[in-house]
């Protein structure tokens, strides 16, 4: 099995690298200045155990590899780039060609089902942080993060075990789930926070903040009849699994939208996150003011290049009372 990673982000990054650091075969598909210094000098991985530079070869184009009968894709980007590269991946692949969805929200799998007919979604649970050019952090050791995945939106083969045993083989805990929608849909209630934590940062009360989003989600969720793993189940999941440690003296700063806005790229991934809460809400009539003007706030922040946490959590409190 040959693993195209497309994204060598923090979690494309993490996943191809921990997978070529044990010994599988594998390809990354990275635009950019990120992707042509992994061409040119490597993959830094870091982690709390060190830091090694991974010689991974690296494209910038889908079309710049040959397609196997024994390859497997790995979405790792944001999701507001999903669609453009699930375009430019089916000019040149089979469509037999399985796409695993590493990433966060839940549209990804529908636009890939679009597109190809074998689909697998991931529950990724792995903190990772991607903020300089060809350099990515594990920032959990020695397990990187939990990886379970399975066909979309039901079921799973030998495919998604013979990922799983790569995976955990790889520093990661992975399981073969039959209901892997369930999970995907408790990840993205627990995303919420992430549009709060990037606007906000982490001083309180920001936790009274995202305990309002994940509620008005949860009640999006009851009244579209979407089933999800609760608290209690995702908590037994993660116990004791994941252990997070400075790197060389230095504490993750935040999430992948709080990145996202440090980096200052002007494209951020709430809409797919928050917006997909909001939007649940303005079909079946719930309302989600909370998550509706953090989406809003966000946005604005990813567009002014504004650094994270640089809106007041007891002003954002205020705002919506």
């Amino acid at each position: 099995m040959r693993f195209i990673v497309i994204g060598a982000g923090a979690i494309g990054g993490v996943i191809g690298g921990r997978l070529f650091e044990h010994g599988h075969d594998v390809v990354l598909v990275a635009r950019g200045q990120n992707g042509a210094v992994i061409a040119s000098n490597g993959l830094v991985l870091e982690s709390p155990d060190g830091a090694t530079r991974l010689r991974i070869p690296t494209v910038a184009h889908p079309g710049d590899i040959a397609f196997g009968p024994d390859d497997v894709a790995i979405l790792a980007v944001k999701s507001q780039d999903t669609v453009a590269v699930l375009d430019a991946l089916r000019q040149h692949a089979p469509a037999s060609l399985p796409i695993v969805c590493a990433q966060n929200g839940v549209d990804n799998e529908r636009s890939a089902l679009r597109r190809f007919r074998d689909v697998y979604g991931m529950c990724v649970i792995c903190p990772a942080t991607h903020l300089v050019a060809g350099h990515v952090q594990a920032n959990s050791a020695p397990v990187s993060g939990l990886l379970d995945l399975g066909r979309w939106p039901r079921g799973s083969d030998d495919m998604a075990a013979s990922i799983a045993r790569s995976l955990s083989g790889s520093s990661f805990l992975s399981e073969a789930r039959d209901d892997i929608a369930r999970w995907k849909w408790a990840k993205l209630l627990t995303n919420l926070g992430n549009a709060v934590e990037a606007a906000c940062g982490h001083e309180e009360p920001v936790s009274e903040i995202v305990a309002l989003a994940y509620a008005e989600g949860v009640a999006c969720l009851d009244a579209a009849g979407i089933d999800h793993a609760t608290r209690e189940e995702d908590a037994q999941r993660r116990a004791g699994s994941l252990t997070l440690r400075p790197i060389e003296g230095q504490r993750r700063g935040g999430g992948s939208t709080w990145q996202s806005l440090k980096r200052a790229t002007g494209a951020i991934e709430t809409d797919y996150l928050t917006g997909e809460i909001v939007m649940l809400g303005r079909l079946h009539g719930v309302p989600t003011p909370v998550n509706e003007l953090v989406q809003g706030l966000v946005i604005t922040m990813a567009a002014e290049r504004r650094e994270p946490g640089s809106c007041s959590p007891a002003e954002v409190l205020r705002m919506l009372a």
